[in-house]
C-alpha cells in the first residue's frame, strides 16, 4: 500500500489543531494503521502528544532550521514503508517570519505539495468563517485546502450555519465539526499544551480524543483527500544501505529523560545512534547517580515544575558535578543549562542544582527569549570548531539572577536571538557546552559528530588511565 499524507494546519494558534492532529493519528494508529506524524517547527510538546499517539517516533520539519534537500528526505525516508504520514503545521497556516510568510506552515505544504486541512475556531462566529477559509484558499493559489475541520462549535444552528456558508462559498467540504468541549484536554502553560510526560493520565487523554475524533470527524473522508506521495521522490529519498553492516555501538551517552527534562528532537537522538552511540536513559529525578558513561545530553525541559524533586536528589546532583570536573563530556540546551547552575529561585524559595556553573536562575511571567536564533563559535569548546555557524532556537521565561564568571566563558556570538547574556551563549567548562539556543541535528550537522568524538576520546584517556 502506498503511503499517503496531509497537512494539518489552523487559522491561529489556538486552532484546535493539535487536538485534530494528535486525535486523527491516534485514531487510525487504534485503527491498526502506521502513522508516521511530523510536526512543523522548533516544538518539542506537540511533537510529544504525536508520539504517543502514533506509538512510533515523531519527527520535526522546519524550513528555517533545515534546508529543503534534508527536509524532503526526512520526511521521506520516515514516512516509508508507513500507511500515513501527517504533519501537524505550527500557528497560522501563512504565519512565518516575515510579510512574505517565510519559513511558514503553507511554505512547507507547497513544498512537500501535500493537501491541507484546515482547523477552524469557530467561538462566537458563523458566515465569517467561510471567508477566512476563502482568504486562505485566495492568498496563495498553490495551497491545496481540500478540508475543512470546524472547532468550538457551541449550538446544532452554529453548526449549520457555518457548514454550510463554507462548502456553498469555497467548494471545500466540511470534513468534521467538534463540539465545545467541557474538558479542556490540552491544559495550557507558557510554552503550549502541557507535555504528556507531566499528564496526569495521557492513556486516558488518547482515549478522550480517539472518541471525540471518531465521533466528529469522517475519517473515511480524511483517508480520501490525502494524497499518495510521490513514489519517485519516495525512491530518491530511500536511505542507502551501508556496506559495512550495522554501526558499532562504541560509546554510551546518557540522556535525561524525566518530567524534568523532555525536549529532544528524534533526529537527534537518531544521529546519535547512527554515529555508533549508545544511549542511556536517565531519570534526574530518581536515580541515585550517573551510571558509568562516556558523555551526557541533557535536553531542555520545565526544571522549576520539578525543582523541589531535582534539588532532593542531592547524591544525584553531585554526581553530575563531579563528572563535569572529571571531564565528561556534557552538552546541555536551555532546561540542562539551568540544571547545570548553582540554583533556580522560585516564589522566594532556592532550590540548590548541579552547580558546575555559578549561575542563580528565577522565572518571569514574560518570555526572555522567544524565537529562531543563530549564533557564530569564536571560541575554543569541546564540540564546535571554531567559525562554525548555527541555527537554534530560543523558548524560555527563566532569567539570570547572578553569574560568577566573566563573558570569556561563553563561546559563542548571538546573530539572532538572546543567549544567555550580553547577546552570548555557549557556558563553557572543561568538556561542558551548555546553551540556552535548541538545535536541530539536521540543520547542524556538526552537532552530532562533535559530541561523539568527545565521547570517543575521553573514553580512550579513561582506558589508558
Amino acid at each position: 500500500m502506498q503511503t499517503i499524507g496531509i497537512v494539518v494546519a489552523g487559522l491561529a494558534g489556538g486552532s484546535g489543531k493539535s487536538v485534530v492532529s494528535v486525535g486523527l493519528t491516534a485514531a487510525f494508529a487504534a485503527r491498526g494503521q502506521q502513522v508516521v506524524p511530523f510536526k512543523k517547527g522548533p516544538d518539542y510538546i506537540d511533537a510529544g502528544w504525536l508520539q504517543l499517539a502514533s506509538g512510533g517516533k515523531c519527527y520535526n520539519l522546519d524550513p528555517y532550521l533545515v534546508d529543503e534537500q534534508k527536509l524532503k528526505q526526512s520526511f521521506y525516508t520516515h514516512a516509508a514503508g508507513a500507511d500515513i504520514a501527517l504533519l501537524e503545521g505550527n500557528r497560522g497556516l501563512y504565519d512565518g517570519v516575515n510579510a512574505e510568510g517565510g519559513f511558514s506552515t503553507a511554505e512547507l505544504a507547497i513544498s512537500l505539495d501535500l493537501p491541507v486541512i484546515l482547523v477552524v475556531n469557530c467561538t462566537k462566529t458563523t458566515r465569517t468563517v467561510a471567508a477566512m477559509v476563502l482568504g486562505c484558499m485566495e492568498l496563495d493559489k498553490r495551497i491545496n485546502i481540500q478540508g475543512v475541520v470546524l472547532n468550538h462549535i457551541a449550538t446544532e444552528r452554529q453548526k449549520r450555519l457555518v457548514t454550510e456558508a463554507v462548502e456553498r462559498y469555497t467548494g471545500v467540504p466540511v470534513l468534521g465539526v467538534i463540539p465545545r468541549m467541557k474538558r479542556d484536554i490540552f491544559p495550557m502553560r507558557h510554552l503550549g499544551m502541557i507535555p504528556h510526560q507531566e499528564y496526569t493520565d495521557s492513556t486516558d487523554a488518547l482515549s478522550f480524543l480517539i472518541e471525540t475524533v471518531s465521533e466528529n470527524i469522517d475519517l473515511a473522508r480524511v483517508e480520501e483527500i490525502m494524497k499518495p506521495l510521490d513514489a519517485d521522490l519516495a525512491q530518491k529519498y530511500l536511505p542507502v544501505e551501508v556496506a559495512a553492516g550495522p554501526v558499532a555501538r562504541d560509546v554510551r551517552i546518557g540522556i535525561l529523560q524525566d518530567a524534568a527534562f523532555q525536549f529532544y528532537y528524534s533526529e537527534n537522538l537518531e544521529a546519535l545512534e547512527q554515529g555508533g552511540a549508545e544511549l542511556v536513559p536517565i531519570n534526574a529525578l530518581e536515580d541515585e547517580a550517573l551510571p558509568e558513561l562516556d558523555g551526557l545530553y541533557i535536553g531542555g525541559g520545565f526544571p522549576e515544575t520539578s525543582a523541589r524533586l531535582l534539588a532532593a536528589n542531592k547524591s544525584f546532583r553531585q554526581s553530575v558535578r563531579k563528572a563535569a570536573n572529571d571531564g565528561l563530556p556534557i552538552y546541555a540546551e536551555c532546561g540542562g543549562l539551568i540544571y547545570l547552575g548553582e540554583s533556580i529561585e522560585l516564589d522566594g524559595e532556592e532550590f540548590p542544582l548541579a552547580g558546575v556553573f555559578p549561575a542563580r536562575f528565577g522565572m518571569s511571567v514574560k518570555p526572555q527569549a522567544h524565537g529562531y536564533s543563530a549564533f557564530t563559535v569564536d571560541r575554543e569548546n569541546p564540540f564546535y570548531p571554531v567559525g562554525t555557524k548555527v541555527k537554534g532556537h530560543e523558548f524560555r521565561y527563566s532569567t539570570v539572577i547572578d553569574w560568577g564568571w566573566d563573558e570569556e566563558s561563553m563561546t559563542v556570538a548571538m546573530e539572532r536571538g538572546k543567549g544567555f547574556m550580553e547577546s552570548r551563549d555557549g557556558l563553557c567548562h572543561k568538556n561542558v557546552l551548555a546553551l540556552y539556543t535548541h538545535v536541530h541535528a539536521d540543520g547542524t550537522p556538526e552537532w552530532a559528530p562533535g559530541l561523539l568524538a568527545k565521547c570517543r576520546e575521553y573514553k580512550a584517556n579513561c582506558e589508558k588511565a
